[in-house]
């Protein structure tokens, strides 16, 4: 078990906490995954015989459920079936892959396998390679928030992610518009300036 080596530029006190455990089995990762239970705790991730246990910082959970919640906002005001799954476990042994997203949706009818949409905060550089999880996964879309602003849209392109300037998931949002109000004075009151936005 070692700590994740970390940018000097990172040490803040909010910067995420990162444990990585090198060389284990995908059993291993399952393991853990049933010893933390439903109960809050680390998000799990699992690729080629690496684990990450990851602690959000109180920094990077706000950002994702302001996130969530411009999401939300947005398919509300078009009318579009979203539906959310947090963190849910998406896993694949044979694959070698596994992850706890900080945020995922599905477009539509629920009884999917995996997710439309992915959202992950990068708060603190490092970790597991998310692009090589989610496209072993095969989560057609992901996106990806960087501080101080950012955020990009990936799609799945055969085996691993190209960058695209729209959602597919999501047609017609703005993206420029949502990271207006991404890191607003409270989730409530982006929220609210969102949808103004949206309704001009």
């Amino acid at each position: 078990m070692v700590a994740c080596p970390v940018d000097p530029a990172e040490l803040v006190d909010d910067a995420d906490q990162r444990i990585f455990l090198h060389g284990h089995r995908f059993a291993d990762y399952e393991i853990l995954l049933a010893l933390r239970g439903d109960c809050a705790g680390p998000r799990l991730f699992f690729l080629d015989g690496e684990i990450e246990l990851m602690s959000p910082s109180s920094s990077h959970e706000s950002v994702k459920k302001t996130i969530a919640r411009l999401v939300e906002a947005f398919a509300d005001e078009r009318g579009l079936e979203l539906n959310g799954f947090g963190s849910w476990t998406l896993k694949d042994g044979p694959l070698e892959r596994g992850a706890e997203p900080d945020e995922c949706y599905v477009v539509g009818a629920t009884t999917r396998d995996r997710p439309d949409l992915v959202i992950e905060v990068v708060w603190t550089r490092g970790g597991l390679d998310k692009q090589a999880i989610y496209a072993g996964l095969g989560v057609p879309e992901l996106w990806i928030w960087k501080r101080p602003n950012h955020l990009s849209v990936h799609r799945l392109a055969g085996e691993a992610y190209v960058e695209v300037a729209d959602s597919v998931a999501l047609p017609g949002l703005d993206l420029v518009e949502l990271c207006r109000h991404v890191l607003g004075p409270s989730q409530s009151q982006a929220v609210r300036a969102y949808r103004a936005a949206l309704r001009a």
